[in-house]
């Protein structure tokens, strides 16, 4: 009984390990219309780091992660959030959720039926995907992210 736990835990975990040290592949096209800073097109951002962080009000290891991203995409110029806000709620409501938990980064909501074409359905949440300059996709994290994570991959990236 215990190797098909095993083997069953290893089919869930294994593609998402592997899937985060892929090398590098181009990221799809994103272009969301942001709360509070306009239109994002990730096809503009080429030159620097985007993390684009799929998120929900009711996950609470995202929210323990924003304080973080926050701060990440404050200290460069280099780097850049975007934040998806993957669930069924209002703008309204989304925006007096914001209030309370305030981020400097962009916020869009998507429809958790329809994700941004090109892009899966997150499998869990929060998943961030780390693109570099050029526009293609280094580094997938399922779970929180740290900024000590995020500099890490950039590096390894780099190299």
């Amino acid at each position: 009984m215990r190797p098909i736990l095993l083997l069953a835990a290893l089919a869930l975990i294994l593609p998402a390990a592997l899937a985060a040290n892929a090398p590098p592949t181009p990221a799809p096209a994103l272009v969301v219309q942001t709360l509070d800073h306009g239109r994002f097109d990730l096809a503009a951002e080429r030159g620097r780091w985007i993390l684009v962080n799929f998120w929900a009000t009711w996950c609470a290891p995202c929210l323990k992660e924003m304080p973080e991203l926050d701060a990440f995409d404050r200290e460069s110029e280099e780097v850049r959030v975007i934040g998806l806000a993957f669930e069924e709620t209002s703008e309204e409501d989304l925006r007096a959720f914001l209030r309370t938990r305030p981020v400097s980064y962009p916020i869009a909501l998507v429809d958790p039926y329809a994700p941004p074409a090109g892009w899966d359905a997150p499998r869990g949440l929060p998943l961030s995907v780390l693109i570099d300059p050029e526009g293609r996709r280094v580094r997938t994290f399922l779970g929180p992210v740290t900024a000590a994570e995020l500099r890490s991959a950039m590096e390894a990236a780099d190299d």
